[in-house]
This record gives structure tokens, sequence and C-alpha cells, in this order.
């Protein structure tokens, strides 16, 4: 065991971080206690944006794809996965690598037709 880490399982899904596995467990990771509260921080302000995003859907006329919460809350994501992927070990890089969930969630194709023009678009 590297020294001043234990080990964790956590699930981005479910907000989750153990020191026990459990059935929604994503990942089993060795993390030191910086890198937990800072893990803790990341998902804590991915799920202010969630509940705000959630609000949001209920506005009329207002394309979600384009809302500026929602492409908070993306970049938010992005940014929870990316730190994992840093702080992970070889087996979470991979299975974060095999999710393809970085390239995509930066891939948003509002190049396709239907969005060019559109007056519920920002």
């Amino acid at each position: 065991m590297e020294q001043g880490k234990k080990r964790y399982y956590i699930s981005v899904t479910h907000n989750l971080i153990q020191d026990v596995p459990g059935d929604s467990t994503e990942f089993e990771m060795m993390l030191t206690d910086d890198q937990v509260t800072d893990l803790r921080d990341r998902m804590n302000e991915l799920i202010k944006d969630d509940e705000y995003t959630f609000r949001r859907a209920f506005v009329p006329y207002k394309s979600a794809d384009h809302d500026d919460a929602m492409e908070e809350f993306d970049e938010k994501l992005i940014g929870l996965y990316a730190y994992l992927h840093q702080i992970g070990d070889e087996d979470t890089k991979r299975l974060i690598d095999e999710m393809n969930i970085l390239p995509k969630l930066h891939q948003t194709d509002y190049h396709d037709d239907g969005y060019d023009g559109s007056p519920l678009n920002k």
C-alpha cells in the first residue's frame, strides 16, 4: 500500500466515496486524505449544478442542450472524470478511457442539421 493512501470505492453516478465496496462502485482507488477532500468537493459542486439544471428544465422555450447551466454541469462532470483519471491507477485510467466519456462530453454535435437558426437555442 502506498504511504498515506487508503482504498476507497467511488461511484460518480451515486455520488459516493466509501471505504467498503458496494453495488454501485464504479472505481476502486487508493487516495490520500487531501485527494478524498478534493474529490468530495468536486462531487458536491456537481450535485449543486445538477439541482440547478433540474430546476431550469421546466423553463419553457429554453433548449437544454444550449443552456449555460447545462454547459457548466457538463464542464464540471468532465473535470471530475479528468481528475479521477489523473489521480487513479492504471485500472481507473483504463476504465475511464474505455468509457470514452472525456472526448464524448467535448463533442456536442451542435453542427448537425437542425441546430442552425433555431429560435429556441441561445
